[in-house]
């Protein structure tokens, strides 16, 4: 649903929708011809590289390069899932078009508005679906089919920027459905996508379906999501003696001021309200909007606090009568005239604004000023306070002041006091009694560099910093000369790890490989895909030494069951929706339950703790051991699970702990009480009755989970077999 975009590269829907995993198909490029062809871009996570696969516009090709379930890292499946989502549009495109007249769907997708639309304008009418990602649009054209619309719609792969009136449409539209918003509500191109709309392929007056969106916030204070950001004032509580952000260089490594997508019911219990919600900005559909706006308020405080961010979402209104809503809201807001979803959803959530620093203090009554500016493509925030107190009032922070810009879980966990004193101990282990040793850092930690620096007597340390590159390289050069180090003691390779030989390493063998391991752009991917650590080290065995000491030691799979009502009901199989059959897209999406008997839903990245209602139904286990002391290899596990309570098991969460000295003394655990990394999620295709063995009305009181790791495709094979 992808509309406007530079035409040197698009980026696909699931990669503009603000997203709670990352694909491994990243971008496409197009070429014009005869035959549309599409560049791909398949990353593989265990190398970091990438490659450009051709694909034509014809099945056989397109079934050659990419296997099923294609599109199950985007969130269309959750979406049509969402049925007070679809339920809205339904009604607001029969109350909408009551006549006859050509409909324009923007970013279609699989169509569902599209045949709204064609349901509604009857026979007479016409209905163009615009769609630009190749994938998408061979599957619209099956669900079309097997609902008797290919006569009804008219399917254009194209950008809406590229679509000419008289030579891809024969004249303007009357009508526009869309539905190209993110979590921010900007962020996939509604702005220019209306602009070029209203200006080139819409009459005059047209008629729209959403017909207004209002986006609102509220002020809030949350240790967690202070965390999340604030690195300088929380590592300040470490005594490691390592400053990542030491005085005068606060602002080189830091979270990006934006906003950022997250299920704030979760940590509902965690917020302190400190306003009532306030509206932000109006954005209509009916009329061509302006790429830049911004707004004053005054916001009065309605409890004492500290304003750590601010939790926006925002509202549909679908109809011009305004009868209709659609409203992305947290739970604690209610309104008896708009509609929330009735069930948990992950396409949609609130977004949240980071206020810089340790947040501003404020009293119940006292108001605080906001300024809020719009581009074409996000929403921005800024905060004054309005009576002088002895903190900074101007709480302005631009991109330009950092050079290293780190995801919220990676600052938060660069400041959490137990993390790294695990790694401190880890380190000092491995070390003791061990001089002049070459380390070599293989990921793209900025904190071990400088944390073996400082630990060894004589150091000399090199790092790789794959993803951070030349920005990794000042940042670790600024920050060792803040912390003492001697300028030359951190050495930086700007070299893939396969070119690496003895003569980059001044003809010495490395003592110490370690990692933590982090690669910038894995964060959102599943966790075993960290296991690049694993690739690399074997890369590298050539140049370590006979004795090398290697961090971590190894990787131990865990898993639990787990029930997910929520995360379940968003990815089972569709049937109809709003009347149409999108039974043809369910292999392709991903969804689980009622697939056919050789078909199993795929493993996907989630924060759990953000999937809605969960309940641990069995105790943790060990699956397999990945021994990073040997080379890379095919492994395999398999371990029974006893229920210890009862009730549906809706599958397994799958991570890793990390031993990160030989004694496994030090683990750094990332299972799904740990809030600061996304977990493996194996959907069941039928959820079971579950419990502890002599449980009444149970479907299994045990079950064996076996697993398969493919070294060559970095891919984690799961069987489950329930007794």
């Amino acid at each position: 649903m992808i509309s406007v975009f530079p035409k040197t590269l698009i980026a696909t829907r699931f990669f503009s929708r603000t997203r709670t995993h990352t694909p491994k198909l990243t971008a496409i490029r197009t070429m014009s011809s005869s035959t549309q062809r599409v560049f791909q871009l398949k990353l593989d996570p265990l190398t970091g590289n990438s490659e450009w696969v051709v694909i034509e516009d014809d099945d056989e090709s397109f079934a050659q390069n990419f296997h099923q379930p294609l599109l199950a890292t985007t969130s269309y499946l959750d979406m049509l899932n969402d049925s007070a989502r679809n339920a809205a549009f339904r009604q607001a495109i029969e109350k909408t078009i009551t006549k006859p007249c050509h409909v324009l769907d923007i970013g279609a997708g699989t169509g569902l508005l599209s045949m709204m639309a064609a349901r509604a304008t009857g026979d007479q009418g016409r209905v163009t679906a615009c769609e630009s990602y190749l994938p998408m649009v061979k599957l619209m054209k099956k669900v079309l089919r097997l609902n008797g619309m290919e006569g009804r719609v008219t399917v254009i792969n194209k950008r809406s920027d590229e679509l000419e009136v008289g030579r891809d449409i024969s004249s303007r539209a009357d009508v526009l459905v869309s539905e190209i918003l993110d979590s921010e509500l900007l962020g996939e191109g509604l702005i220019p996508t209306l602009q070029h709309a209203h200006d080139n392929l819409l009459v005059e007056n047209a008629l729209t379906v959403p017909y207004r969106a209002t986006t609102y916030g509220q002020l809030v204070e949350s240790t967690f999501l202070w965390q999340l950001h604030d690195l300088h004032n929380n590592e300040a509580t470490v005594s490691d003696g390592i400053h990542l952000t030491p005085p005068g260089l606060d602002s080189v490594l830091g979270v990006k001021c934006q906003q950022y997508a997250m299920h704030c019911d979760p940590i509902q219990e965690e917020i302190k309200l400190l306003s009532e919600p306030f509206k932000i900005f109006e954005f209509d559909f009916w009329k061509r909007p302006e790429s830049f706006g911004e707004t004053e308020l005054c916001i009065k405080a309605t409890n004492d606090g500290r304003v750590h961010a601010v939790v926006s979402w925002w509202v549909l209104q679908l109809d011009h009568e305004g009868t209709i809503y659609y409203s992305t809201a947290p739970r604690w807001i209610s309104s008896p005239t708009i509609t929330s979803p009735v069930d948990w959803c992950d396409h949609w959530k609130q977004c949240v604004w980071f206020v810089p620093g340790s947040g501003i203090s404020i009293f119940k009554g006292e108001e605080i000023h906001l300024h809020a500016t719009h581009t074409a493509t996000s929403i921005s925030y800024n905060l004054d306070t309005q009576v002088p107190t002895t903190e900074i009032l101007n709480h302005r922070w631009t991109t330009g002041d950092l050079q290293l810009v780190l995801p919220p879980e990676r600052a938060a966990i660069y400041g959490d006091r137990g993390w790294r004193l695990s790694m401190l101990k880890a380190v000092q282990s491995m070390l003791q009694g061990r001089d002049r040793r070459l380390c070599l850092v293989a990921d793209d930690s900025v904190f071990l560099p400088l944390l073996v620096a400082q630990l060894s007597e004589a150091p000399h340390v090199m790092s790789l910093l794959p993803g951070l590159k030349e920005r990794g390289l000042q940042y670790l050069q600024a920050a060792a000369h803040a912390n003492g180090l001697s300028h030359n003691c951190i050495e930086v390779l700007e070299k893939r790890v396969k070119q690496l030989t003895m003569h980059d390493m001044h003809q010495k063998k490395v003592d110490l490989l370690i990692a933590e391991p982090f690669y910038v752009g894995n964060d959102g991917m599943l966790p075993w895909q960290n296991l690049r650590f694993w690739r690399d080290r074997t890369t590298l065995n050539d140049i370590l030494s006979e004795d090398a000491l290697i961090i971590p030691s190894k990787g131990i799979l865990r898993a639990c069951a787990i029930s997910l009502p929520d995360l379940w009901r968003s990815r089972c199989c569709l049937s109809k929706i709003e009347g149409f059959d999108h039974s043809v897209v369910n292999a392709t999406l991903g969804a689980c339950g009622h697939l056919p008997e050789l078909e199993e839903g795929p493993c996907l990245p989630f924060f759990v703790w953000q999937c809605g209602e969960f309940d641990v139904l069995s105790e943790t286990f060990d699956v397999m051991e990945f021994d990073f002391s040997k080379q890379i290899c095919q492994c395999q596990g398999k371990s029974q699970v006893q229920f210890t309570k009862s009730g549906v098991c809706h599958g397994f969460v799958l991570w890793i702990d990390w031993a990160m000295d030989l004694q496994n003394s030090v683990v750094i655990s990332t299972g799904p009480d740990r809030r600061y990394w996304k977990q493996g999620v194996k959907l069941l295709g039928t959820p079971r009755t579950v419990g502890p063995q002599r449980s009444r009305n149970v479907q299994a009181c045990s079950a064996v989970l076996e697993a398969f790791f493919n070294p060559l495709k970095g891919e984690l094979k799961i069987i489950l077999d329930f007794l």
